[in-house]
């Protein structure tokens, strides 16, 4: 991250201004009760907003200089491959947004409570401890599925002339042979991407980038490099 300032600071830059621009975008809407389900959303979709810092990390890695315009074209490196695992990552949000809005409706009724009363609703009612176990439940499987599928295979896309489901099989097979310290992983990146939001969105700043690169490494230090 320090050796490419630029470029990790400036994703996460990104990261934060496109949080502020989201945020008031649905405020603007009267739609604030998406932002926490969106908010996890972008858990799901990180490791695609990170392919950028992924390359980074490659190039530092063979002895080359990073620049803007080097990591800008990462997402051309077998751009088919990546977009079509971004359409399963896109997919897994869609669901896990219908879902939030089920178990929503289920405990606080299908209307939305106003931005005022948003916070009181969800946390501090007596439908607070059934609702936010259930969503934990339904939540933590879909994560689990897309961490499963997604933890090596956009590294490993980025990194080798492979296809999609190649890329998927290897990343579940990872997990499987390695669930102890991927179940620490994906805690840590849980942790530190929510670290990131509830600082206004302002840690992302630091958190996206510092999880880009470790991800790098963790694809480098399971797969190990192409032959």
């Amino acid at each position: 991250m320090m050796a490419a300032p630029l470029i990790s600071f400036g994703f996460g830059a990104l990261a934060v201004i496109s949080s502020f621009i989201l945020v008031a975008g649905l405020a603007m809407q009267g739609m604030e009760y998406l932002i926490l389900p969106l908010a996890a959303g972008f858990m799901l979709l990180g490791p695609l907003f990170a392919v950028g810092l992924y390359e980074t990390s490659r190039l530092l890695e063979q002895g080359e200089r990073p620049t803007l315009m080097k990591v800008a074209l990462a997402y051309r490196r077998n751009g088919v491959q990546i977009s079509g695992i971004g359409l399963v990552l896109m997919m897994a949000v869609l669901a896990w947004i219908r879902v939030a809005f089920l178990i929503f409706a289920l405990f606080f009724s299908s209307e939305p409570p106003a931005f005022d009363q948003l916070v009181d609703r969800i946390f501090f009612s007596v439908e607070t401890i059934p609702f936010l176990l259930t969503g934990t439940m339904f939540g933590a499987v879909i994560a689990a599925g897309v961490f499963s599928i997604a933890v090596v295979s956009i590294p490993m896309l980025l990194d080798r002339d492979t296809d999609v489901f190649t890329a998927m099989a290897t990343s579940i097979a990872v997990v499987r042979e390695n669930i102890r310290p991927m179940i620490v992983w994906a805690f840590l990146v849980a942790l530190f991407t929510s670290a990131g939001m509830v600082t206004g969105f302002v840690g992302l700043g630091l958190a996206l980038p510092l999880i880009g690169h470790a991800s790098w490494h963790c694809y480098r230090d399971l797969v190990g490099r192409a032959r």
